[in-house]
């Protein structure tokens, strides 16, 4: 799939406004002469595979040959989330007494889902084949072109859980109803310089489909507690889910291993799809995740990064939904509406 996701349209993570506020203060320190440098350099790749300490292999990642730092920091545009809309969102709690297993790939357990394995960021389409058996891809355009300044700047950027709300009134249609840009596919570069943000239509490009029957909803917005055992079981038992870090120039050349930050300014804030853990042979503890950078970034497109220690502030914020019945072009086998929401999680504000 292509690198088509800005942290607007990851589909759903909450960032705390002193953090964001914080990112951004340090960002804007940048000097012009540094944004107009390369992203890749050498001598950071260096510096990371000579250190035995590192946990993790440097590469010059094609993805980004030819990137500046200042167009690579655009990929990076998480905006502050107030702070009256994060003390109104509810923080998801599980019980201690469930066993998790000392690894997890959500592209395993539920390998009928096909949109986990995507490098796309979609977590909703995710939970609607995990808990209702329907495998459907949603539209990024929809969320990215109409939920307009109620979620941010589009592809400069938005607000990651008032788009999260934004598919809890609003919902978002299919795909095949409104598919990202065109058709080029794995080539297409998406929200990147040279492409502005898409326009609202609302209409399916396939005359057979319409628009306000194509939407899908989630039944709620909700935080996860910052607690990798919490994280863990949420994922567990409904599927993936959306988190935010701190990005820093070293990141740009993950190719494999467990990321820390080594070295490098600090550049923004990047969400991502939180799809499992495990443990390396050396007993390193991780959490593993898939980017949206294309598989010519990283491990295949994917990446793993320390856990337990939040790191980058990987743990700060985890944010999720489950899928709503409403709307629903067919039904839905065992499924009560009115529990949307439960899933044996608990809610603490």
């Amino acid at each position: 799939m292509a690198s088509i996701l800005l942290p607007l349209v990851t589909l759903f993570l909450a960032f705390p406004a002193s953090y964001l506020q914080i990112v951004e203060a340090e960002t804007e320190k940048i000097p012009s002469l540094k944004l107009n440098s390369h992203i890749l350099q050498e001598s950071i790749t260096k510096q990371i595979n000579e250190n035995p300490k590192a946990g993790w292999e440097a590469a010059m990642n094609p993805r980004f040959s030819n990137y500046t730092v200042g167009q690579f920091k655009r990929l990076l545009g998480v905006k502050p989330t107030p702070r009256k809309e994060l003390s109104s969102t509810p923080v998801v709690t599980h019980s201690k007494s469930l066993k998790l297993p000392t690894s997890f790939d959500a592209r395993s357990a539920w390998s009928h889902c096909s949109t986990i394995g995507r490098i796309l960021v979609e977590s909703l389409s995710d939970r609607f084949c995990i808990h209702f058996g329907m495998n459907l891809s949603l539209s990024v355009n929809d969320l990215l072109a109409c939920c307009g300044f109620l979620c941010g700047s589009g592809c400069d950027g938005g607000n990651p859980l008032s788009a999260w709300r934004y598919l809890v009134h609003h919902g978002v249609v299919t795909e095949e109803c409104d598919p990202y840009f065109d058709d080029i596919g794995c080539s297409h570069p998406g929200c990147e310089p040279a492409y502005p943000t898409p326009k609202c239509v609302r209409k399916c490009v396939n005359g057979n489909l319409v628009w306000r029957k194509s939407k899908h909803y989630s039944a709620n917005a909700y935080r996860i507690k910052s607690d990798p055992y919490d994280i863990m079981a949420e994922i567990y038992k409904n599927g993936p889910v959306e988190v935010a870090f701190t990005v820093y120039e070293d990141f740009a050349h993950y190719k494999s291993g467990v990321y820390k930050h080594i070295t490098g300014d600090e550049l923004g804030g990047h969400a991502v799809k939180l799809i499992g853990w495990g443990t390396t042979d050396d007993g390193e503890d991780y959490w593993l995740l898939a980017n949206q950078w294309n598989r010519s970034w990283g491990d295949d497109g994917y990446f793993k990064i320390k856990r337990g220690t939040n790191e980058c502030g990987i743990e700060d914020d985890v944010v999720a939904g489950l899928p709503s019945t409403k709307n629903l072009i067919r039904e839905v086998s065992d499924v009560d509406a009115d529990a949307d929401a439960d899933a044996g999680v608990s809610f603490s504000m």
